[in-house]
């Protein structure tokens, strides 16, 4: 497991208050809304506040591909690799 999905797993374990969860709880390729981990839309905005200021990338609020990107810890760990490339 890469340094940067760890360093998510935590980022969303911290800044959502999920107590009960451990980052070894939250797979890869696991959805993080509904089906999955269970988060919401209050959540990603949260969330998504929380990555830009970590990591100092641009998130489009009304792009789809954002709802892609934060589809699951590979395809959140995959955006940032590229935008900060």
């Amino acid at each position: 497991m890469s340094d940067l999905k760890v360093e998510l797993k935590q980022l969303i374990i911290d800044t959502l208050d999920l107590e009960d969860i451990a980052v070894s709880d939250i797979q890869d390729d696991e959805a993080l809304f509904v089906d999955g981990l269970g988060l919401d839309s209050i959540d990603a905005l949260e969330l998504g506040l929380a990555i830009k200021k970590a990591y100092e990338v641009k998130i489009d609020a009304n792009s789809e591909q954002t709802k892609q990107h934060f589809s699951s810890i590979n395809a959140l760990s995959d955006f940032i690799s590229q935008a900060k490339a």
